[in-house]
């Protein structure tokens, strides 16, 4: 079938009231981002859909794209005939032809914009259906509570548009909607995971990886990145704040006992993800920790590294277990690459026995013997930042960094 327009419906957003203007525009906004190689592709974001002009694109190509967008619920692809009920049968006819190949149920199901049309919606299904019997009386049979295929049929001012399919959507919210969250990414498998799952409730993310060369390889900043390309295709683009962290772990090892060198180690990198947040208008700190994996993330580690802000530090993936968190993972294709072998710095001096339930008033004391405004200050000084967008290929840009892991 030559489909001339993809039809994308909303979902969630029907539900927003006077803000589902907004939604819809910055979903509009970031259809068009996920569109971009697609050059003669038009993007109309209306009221109560969202239509995808193809102009000649390859719709396959399309729709796979319109897949991982947040806040649609499904989408079909459609095409468009002159407003006359021939016109509307032909095509029909052939997208039954095309499609069925054994019996099954059917209904039209009609919306009617245009409401000059001279036939109105119930004529429209009880005429074309009629009709599509006649011509495929050993295939189709009516079913109008569950059928197999509805043949949708929606008159508008310019044209008919038909479609028989309908595609799952990536459903949430448009990225952009929630405002601005950044996100501590390790490199590991948890915290893509975390990123996806706010972004799909509207979060636009910024990636804050620390690094600790020559502590941590060149191969744990690509894997990074190559990550944070594998989250973009979400959103269009995303930027990577890479955050020197030698300094702080060298000086933190020397000063601080063993059993707290963890504590503080996550204390201070919330405190550089706080001065971050801070300095590029967000409005909260994710990571992906996960209640109880591991000797950071017991409740009482947790109150005593959040200490250091008033921020929202925010853990999408707090409830999960390892299995579902790894489901998520391969869903969105971030596994395979999560468990490359690396040695990143939340691994560097890592102490045999830390405290998983660190005394508060003791880290604050530990934490005298450091210059923390210093050390953070030349961290901050040295940060850089990438904007890394959805199709960039670190693998083959890195490939003697990577082969060592292969």
């Amino acid at each position: 079938m030559d489909y001339t327009e993809i039809m994308v419906r909303y979902g969630e957003l029907s539900t927003k009231g006077h803000n589902k203007k907004n939604f819809i525009d910055r979903l509009g906004t970031n259809v068009r981002k996920a569109l971009h190689r697609f050059e003669q592709v038009k993007v109309h974001a209306q009221r109560d859909r969202l239509h995808v002009e193809l102009n000649g694109a390859n719709y396959n190509q399309v729709m796979e794209r319109l897949q991982d967008v947040f806040g649609i619920q499904n989408f079909s692809p459609s095409v468009r005939v002159d407003k006359s009920f021939e016109a509307t049968a032909k095509a029909a006819e052939q997208m039954i032809r095309e499609q069925v190949k054994s019996p099954i149920t059917f209904k039209i199901n009609t919306r009617r914009s245009d409401h000059k049309f001279p036939i109105d919606t119930f004529e429209m299904n009880d005429q074309l259906g009629g009709y599509l019997l006649k011509k495929f009386p050993d295939l189709l049979k009516v079913n109008v509570h569950h059928p197999d295929l509805t043949l949708r049929v929606e008159i508008r001012l310019n044209g008919i548009f038909l479609s028989s399919e309908t595609i799952k959507g990536a459903g949430g919210l448009p990225v952009g909607t929630a405002g601005k969250g950044m996100m501590m990414l390790s490199g590991g498998i948890d915290s893509p995971v975390a990123a996806y799952l706010g972004m799909k409730r509207g979060v636009s993310m910024e990636m804050v990886h620390f690094f600790s060369p020559p502590y941590t390889s060149p191969q744990a900043l690509a894997k990074a990145k190559q990550l944070t390309e594998k989250l973009a295709k979400y959103s269009g683009s995303i930027k990577f704040i890479q955050v020197p962290f030698a300094e702080i772990q060298e000086t933190v090892k020397e000063k601080v006992p063993e059993g707290y060198l963890m504590t503080v180690q996550r204390r201070m990198m919330l405190r550089l993800a706080a001065a971050l947040t801070m300095k590029r208008h967000g409005l909260a700190i994710f990571n992906g920790e996960s209640l109880g994996q591991v000797a950071s993330q017991t409740m009482e580690s947790m109150l005593v590294i959040n200490d250091v802000t008033s921020l929202p530090v925010l853990r999408p993936v707090l409830s999960y277990d390892k299995t579902e968190i790894i489901d998520v993972a391969k869903k969105i294709d971030t596994y395979d690459l999560s468990i490359l072998p690396y040695e990143d710095c939340c691994t560097v001096f890592t102490p045999p026995s830390p405290k998983t339930k660190p005394d508060l008033e003791k880290t604050r004391k530990y934490e005298e013997r450091l210059d923390i405004e210093g050390l953070i200050k030349r961290a901050l000084d040295g940060i850089e930042i990438t904007e890394i967008h959805s199709g960039e290929d670190f693998l083959n840009q890195n490939e003697d960094v990577f082969a060592e892991l292969l």
